[in-house]
């Protein structure tokens, strides 16, 4: 008896938060396409049950990427499934399920606790509830707020009543950072001089990117500010942010602009993308593709007509991806951010990293750098497979597909149709190892997780070359 309750015990430690969080996006995306695949959900065309899996994977995993056009294929239950699956993908389901218990004045088990740090990147398990109430609020003005200034655009266009509904779909697949539309197969490009649409969309995406965590620092600095001073001064608000928030900001900002510059330049004459606009047009559009790269896969020029030096640089933004800790995926800016600074550090000789007047811990540095390894070895890995199952297809378009995947960003080149089977798998893959990869990969390499026993073992100090 007593055997079994040690068995018992070990079974209960094995299932470790990291696991709990990877088995519930597993099972929202069963469901979820099990439920697609009834009569009721379609709209008569029989699909196979891998393209209503990939699709279930796609909105769950907040990605965009898709086989056959949603808006045709699906009917509005179908649609509505596929929303609540971005919904519950960009939050997290385990965030939804412990923001009812706390609605219900339920107190949250230490376990609960312990998830719900790891499933919103949280360094401490103080004050959980509050945070999920936050997280809750957030998203819900964010998200209302994006409905209500899409409803000017779609409400003229399609009626009232599908017009609310399409603001509202766009507005949460936005700030969700899913790229899933109902407008055709043309994503967003019908909308390309709209400057409305084009701001707002971007305005979602990037919220959702930003993180939870830095618009609760915005909004927590903003009381201490006004408590302190009476006249606003920008130098001295900035200042009262956490180093993170800062970092976030920074990063966004230069990838955004840095991004928006580049394709500017690369596709200025380019016929079947920017080459037939005019100037405000072209910035407003390259704007928008640098802004989607932060994972959000709406699209407002043919991807599929960038150059292929477009595709490769966008692959590369699409890898970082947005920030932690809320609905973007990538390896994270923060991460980009840490390992620039090592390299910075290393080349003035320094193995301690140091940002605005503070150092970083030797654990984040390392983590930082085992997710970027980690997940590139991963992409490729995938991309490897795909090179020899879908070996007519080209092979930019196969590496903008992959990092696309795994990124959870949802642009294509047009191919995820073309796709064989095999291929159709590994991207499902990828996308759901972007998805809570690197989550699964922070806990992995934590000291404080790890399942060794005992202490580390010393050895001797060995010279080995290296360059």
């Amino acid at each position: 008896m007593e055997a079994v309750d040690i068995h018992k015990d070990k079974k209960k430690k094995s299932f470790s938060p990291t696991r709990r969080i990877a088995f519930s996006f597993f099972m929202v995306i069963l469901i979820g396409s099990i439920l697609l695949c009834f009569s009721f959900s379609n709209n008569g065309t029989v699909i196979p049950y891998l393209d209503h899996l990939f699709i279930a994977t796609s909105a769950t995993c907040v990605t965009g990427l898709v086989p056959i056009v949603v808006s045709e294929q699906y009917s509005l239950i179908g649609q509505l499934i596929i929303l609540a699956l971005i919904q519950i993908g960009g939050l997290g389901f385990l965030t939804l399920l412990n923001m009812m218990l706390v609605a219900f004045k339920k107190k949250l088990s230490y376990t609960n606790k312990l998830i719900m740090q790891e499933a919103l990147n949280q360094s401490s398990m103080r004050a959980i509830a509050i945070y999920i109430k936050r997280v809750i609020k957030y998203t819900a003005v964010i998200e209302l707020t994006g409905a209500l200034l899409l409803s000017f655009v779609f409400i003229p266009q399609f009626g009232f009543a599908k017009g609310i509904y399409y603001s509202i779909f766009h507005a949460i697949s936005a700030f969700c950072n899913a790229g899933f539309d109902i407008l055709g197969s043309q994503s967003l490009i019908g909308y390309q001089g709209n400057v409305l649409v084009n701001l707002v969309i971007a305005g979602l995406i990037i919220s959702g990117g930003l993180g939870f965590i830095v618009w609760v620092d915005l909004r927590t600095s903003w009381h201490k500010y006004k408590e302190n001073f009476k006249v606003f001064q920008l130098k001295r608000y900035i200042s009262a942010l956490s180093v993170h928030t800062k970092i976030v900001l920074i990063m966004t900002t230069f990838l955004i602009v840095s991004g928006m510059i580049i394709i500017l330049a690369l596709e200025f004459d380019n016929p079947a993308t920017l080459g037939p606009l005019d100037w405000p047009q072209k910035v407003l559009a390259s704007f928008f593709q640098s802004t989607t790269l932060r994972t959000a896969g709406f699209a407002t020029v043919d991807m599929a007509s960038l150059h292929v030096s477009t595709k490769l640089l966008m692959s590369m933004f699409m890898f970082i991806g947005g920030s932690p800790a809320g609905t973007a995926g990538g390896i994270k800016t923060v991460t980009v951010a840490i390992m620039l600074l090592y390299i910075f550090a290393l080349i003035k000789g320094s193995d301690t990293v140091k940002v605005m007047k503070r150092s970083i811990a030797d654990q984040v540095v390392k983590r930082s750098l085992t997710i970027a390894m980690v997940s590139f070895f991963i992409t490729i890995s995938g991309l490897f497979v795909l090179s020899i199952t879908e070996e007519a297809l080209p092979f930019i378009d196969l590496t903008f597909e992959a990092f696309s995947a795994f990124a959870t960003v949802g642009l294509s080149a047009s191919i995820t149709p073309l796709l064989t089977s095999v291929g159709k798998v590994i991207i499902i893959i990828l996308m759901y190892i972007g998805r809570i990869g690197p989550i699964t990969m922070v806990l992995m390499f934590a000291k404080r997780y790890s399942q060794m026993k005992g202490k580390d073992i010393s050895y001797p100090q060995s010279d080995v070359l290296i360059g």
